[in-house]
């Protein structure tokens, strides 16, 4: 991560939210050079990253944005330069038309909404999710193609007749993945799907792509691309969320007490339960600067916050010297799926955004107190 210079921070309030300027650009970096090498257009998929304070340094280097809903939409039509597309399982009858005055793609889960809305959608590309049925991963709660998922068209109830009203194909299988998770499955949506392609103006991958992770197989991407669009004559999009902020922040919180019960028991000012959700409900265990696996370093700690869940529990790490009361600790990769997801059970406080600037100062973009957990509820 491009920040370590700086990982503990000890000048800020915790819990907080640091996000690396530095390292969304170096990731932005990369995603250009794919869409200069192949002509593919990429966007930011607001699920995963909506800190639009950083919208106008990433608007340099992506076409636009992906929602969910209404709201995503608004916001990325309000605050970033591009495109704006907008895929959900089913879209309210009330928020409709505001959806079609901020976007610039639509794109349905079922022919049942694809007929019920189409003619209200003038001057906007059409799209249909398909569900190409070729599952590449093994945490069922992430895989759209898993038995009996909700998400996407089978080949079986598709036909010329919906290929006739659509401007081009989306899907979206991957979670966190390499190039050749995508390659099986494109081979896949060729089998079942290439033939509606060539009447079609794009398709597009979806998101899960893991990019900018190292070790990524970005010539194999390219290849792809180029493939299906020299193939098909098809634009192809993709639109990753965690590949944008992918390394490019951390939770910083502090040690508030110690306690034992046949471990040492870490208690934190962050919660997994409303800080990290992912942690509990992937799960998952975060990764924490200079931490190790439990016992493989000399002082092994449960580390757990100070919500009453019982199950709050981050996870078992170990480090070089004991931890002690005041000690700042790290959770990296925090930039993606935290501030999105947060939530202010038990009363918790939501953590500060704050910006770690290229030049080395650090900037508040958001602070929260008491009247963000009260308005929520009455």
């Amino acid at each position: 991560m491009t920040g370590l210079a700086r990982p503990v921070f000890k000048e800020i309030a915790t819990p907080a939210y640091v996000v690396d300027e530095a390292g969304l650009r170096h990731n932005a970096e990369i995603l250009q050079g794919v869409m200069q090498k192949t002509g593919c257009k990429i966007l930011l998929a607001q699920k995963a990253f909506s800190m639009f304070a950083v919208y106008p340094m990433l608007s340099e280097y992506l076409c636009g944005t992906t929602a969910s809903g209404l709201y995503e939409a608004r916001l990325g039509r309000e605050e970033f330069p591009g495109e704006v597309h907008v895929f959900s399982p089913a879209y309210k009858e009330s928020e409709f038309d505001e959806i079609v005055s901020v976007s610039d793609h639509i794109v349905f889960n079922s022919a049942a909404q694809l007929l019920k809305f189409k003619g209200r959608c003038a001057g906007r590309s059409i799209g249909l999710r398909i569900n190409p049925e070729c599952s590449t991963q093994s945490t069922p709660i992430y895989d759209p193609c898993a038995s009996g998922s909700r998400l996407g068209v089978r080949a079986e109830d598709f036909d010329e007749g919906l290929a006739g009203m659509v401007d081009g194909l989306h899907f979206h299988t991957l979670c966190e993945q390499d190039s050749d998770a995508l390659e099986q499955t494109l081979e896949a949506v060729e089998e079942k799907f290439g033939k509606y392609l060539y009447g079609m103006k794009w398709l597009n991958f979806g998101g899960g792509h893991h990019i900018t992770r190292p070790g990524y197989d970005i010539d194999r991407l390219c290849r792809l691309i180029s493939h299906i669009q020299e193939t098909y004559g098809v634009q192809v999009y993709l639109e990753p969320g965690e590949a944008i902020a992918l390394n490019a922040g951390w939770l910083v919180t502090e040690v508030m007490d110690i306690v034992k019960n046949g471990l040492d028991i870490a208690i934190l000012d962050a919660s997994a339960a409303c800080h990290m959700p992912d942690v509990l409900e992937m799960p998952y265990r975060p990764p924490l600067y200079l931490s190790g696996e439990a016992n493989e370093k000399a002082h092994s700690y449960r580390l757990s916050s100070r919500t009453c869940l019982a199950g709050d529990v981050i996870g078992d790490y170990s480090f070089d010297a004991p931890l002690e009361v005041g000690d700042r600790l790290c959770f990296e990769d925090m930039a993606i799926y935290s501030m999105v997801k947060n939530n202010t059970f038990n009363g918790m406080p939501l953590p500060d955004i704050l910006l770690l600037r290229e030049d080395g100062s650090i900037k508040l973009i958001k602070s929260f107190g008491y009247e963000d957990f009260k308005e929520r509820l009455s």
